[in-house]
């Protein structure tokens, strides 16, 4: 048997880390302004325990970009290096200067926020330099300045240099092939996009470009209601007002803090991947937050920092790992415990945002069992009169009226109170009470509550007659025997499309309508259920309606009466093209028809 060890060549590793290392190569900024940041925080704190004798003084990083030259620099004052510390942490590829420095100092709190930690970082300016120079000096005044640099092969130089100050200067020459970054506008962009909220100012253009404390790194007792919202102001500035945030702060069993915000949804349902930023130790990460966010609160905007979150090598997305799943329950059940704060102690205000985070408090119940738990308490329903009930007050409040013969709570709904107003009109002068049932996702949401909420039905106002939505007594006797009936389909028929309406004989009430559209509850349900959750099933079919005849009206039997067959045929014909009218579902040539043949009518 034969052992031995593998032997990394060293040139093979820079075109890993040229082409595989970093999904996108314009995070070689970050990487290098982090490890900037990293060197000025390091001198801070020797300074803080005093391991280092030297003023502090200005700790701005200046980025200097010189389109002429086509060179980028990155220019600190922090901690710099010796000669024998780039060859410990240049040199030697993945040793990570920041890892070391926590380790030593672990129970000095400005170490852990050190940013750096796999020690690639520095390499990721060979994805878009030809060469590379460091020119650096140590804050021990017995080091001397140096000079390193390399073309992007194993072969580098090293030798003494002059440098006044101390700190480190990164010097990139940018290769052919990536001249974008030679421009002062994609560098203010990248700035804007990595750099905005760093701990430690940078200056660009003679400009310093970030907010070094973000609202997320103060106390909530430090911060008023104008200072979120000048936040999101400066998160998302062209954007409306938020209706609430949360403010996140927690420190054990992980520690994350941050703000998310409750932006105006109203019946829009779409899920913005990119609107709640991932930030570690204030640099940005990744707007791809899936993982550690539970789908149905990816409607919200905001920020999340945590050093805790397990991140690839590139620091570019989330691996997976225990705290993921913690972090994302915590923030589920910080959100929901916020709503309901909202909901008990100031119930008026809640119903006036309810229009706009309802989509979101469904697709929470719909998505999330703990989060349903919670909120139910607090989920509201909106009847046609704008009146707010929680479930189990609606539940009260219907209970005498609309409790079917089967002692089953019948809880009728409109999806569109203008199309649906005739049903409406008429539901109400029985006394009933109608819900508002308008999102996009609300068919899911009243089949959850089905489920959830025993011996209560949900059924769309049009999708029967009244006598047969909330059944209670035997049902009227039809004035049309059964002969007559058989007599007056053909002739209904004929004017309909078969494949269309299901024509069926209902004794009803004198006053309701001669002819009325239904669809059934059932199959419109499952699918608009299909078509919501993308299935193919269903969605090719056409609608499906019942033309229900009410048999005890006076012009059905008008029509069984006529004699003259063309004058039959065009009552029938009038009377259901109202009906369909009413529903908007006469277009084109036989809505044009309609209108000359009422024209005709009227002359």
């Amino acid at each position: 048997m034969q052992t031995g060890k593998i032997n990394v060549q060293t040139e093979n590793i820079f075109p890993i880390i040229k082409k595989f290392l970093y999904s996108d190569h314009e995070i070689f900024l970050r990487e290098l302004i982090s490890n900037a940041v990293d060197a000025t925080r390091k001198l801070v704190t020797l300074v803080s325990i005093g391991e280092a004798e030297v003023e502090i003084g200005d700790q701005t990083i200046e980025i200097l970009l010189d389109t002429d030259a086509k060179t980028l620099t990155i220019r600190d004052r922090g901690i710099g290096m010796s000669a024998a510390d780039i060859e410990k942490y240049i040199n030697q590829i993945a040793f990570s200067g920041a890892e070391e420095f926590v380790k030593k100092y672990k129970d000095k709190a400005e170490a852990s926020a050190m940013i750096g930690h796999f020690g690639l970082g520095f390499y990721s300016s060979f994805m878009v330099s030809s060469k590379v120079e460091i020119l650096s000096k140590s804050y021990r005044t017995e080091d001397e300045a140096v000079r390193w640099d390399c073309d992007g092969s194993p072969e580098y130089t090293i030798q003494k240099a002059e440098k006044s100050d101390r700190g480190t200067d990164i010097i990139l020459h940018f290769a052919d092939d990536s001249l974008e970054f030679n421009e002062k506008a994609r560098i203010d962009t990248l700035l804007k996009k990595y750099c905005q909220f760093l701990p430690v100012e940078i200056k660009f253009d003679d400009k310093v470009i970030n907010n070094t404390k973000p609202a997320w790194t103060k106390k909530p007792s430090e911060l008023q209601t104008e200072d979120y919202q000048n936040f999101y102001k400066e998160l998302y500035p062209y954007s409306e007002d938020p209706l609430f945030h949360i403010h996140l702060n927690v420190d054990y069993p992980f520690n994350l803090t941050g703000i998310l915000y409750f932006p105006k949804i109203r019946s829009s349902f779409e899920t913005q991947k990119d609107k709640i930023q991932l930030y570690c130790n204030q640099v940005f990460v990744t707007d791809s937050v899936e993982n550690i966010v539970p789908d149905f609160l990816m409607l919200l905007r905001g920020v999340i920092d945590s050093p805790d979150i397990p991140l690839n090598v590139s620091r570019s997305s989330l691996q997976s790992d225990s705290n993921v799943k913690k972090i994302s329950s915590h923030i589920t059940k910080k959100v929901a415990d916020k709503l309901d704060e909202l909901f008990r102690n100031d119930r008026p205000a809640f119903e006036a945002k309810w229009d706009e985070i309802k989509v979101f408090v469904e697709y929470g119940i719909l998505s999330d069992e703990k989060f349903a738990e919670k909120a139910m308490k607090f989920v509201l329903l909106k009847n046609t009169k704008n009146a707010y009930f929680t479930i189990e007050e609606y539940k009260e409040h219907i209970k005498a009226l609309q409790t079917d013969k089967d002692d089953k709570l019948v809880c009728l709904y409109a999806s569109n109170q203008e199309e649906q107003h005739a049903y409406i009109d008429a539901a109400s002068e029985r006394g009933y009470d109608i819900l508002v049932m308008d999102s996009p996702i609300d068919t899911h949401f009243i089949q959850s509550l089905e489920m959830k909420i025993e011996k209560t039905s949900f059924v769309r106002i049009d999708s029967d007659t009244l006598d047969k939505l909330i059944s209670k007594d035997e049902p009227q006797l039809s004035k049309l025997t059964e002969e007559e009936q058989n007599s007056l389909r053909p002739i209904i028929e004929e004017v309909v499309q078969k494949d269309r309406f299901t024509v069926v004989f209902e004794g009803l009430s004198q006053t309701e309508a001669p002819v009325i559209v239904t669809k059934p509850e059932f199959m419109r349900r499952m699918k608009e259920m299909n078509a919501m959750g993308g299935m193919r099933f269903g969605m090719d079919m056409p609608d499906m309606h019942n033309l229900v005849i009410n048999t005890n009206h006076p012009l059905i039997g008008r029509i069984l009466e006529e004699t003259d067959p063309e004058k039959q045929k065009n009552l029938a014909r009038q009377a259901t093209d109202l009906a369909l009218l009413s529903q908007n579902l006469l277009k084109g040539e036989e809505l044009t028809k309609f209108i000359r043949r009422s024209v005709e009518l009227i002359a």
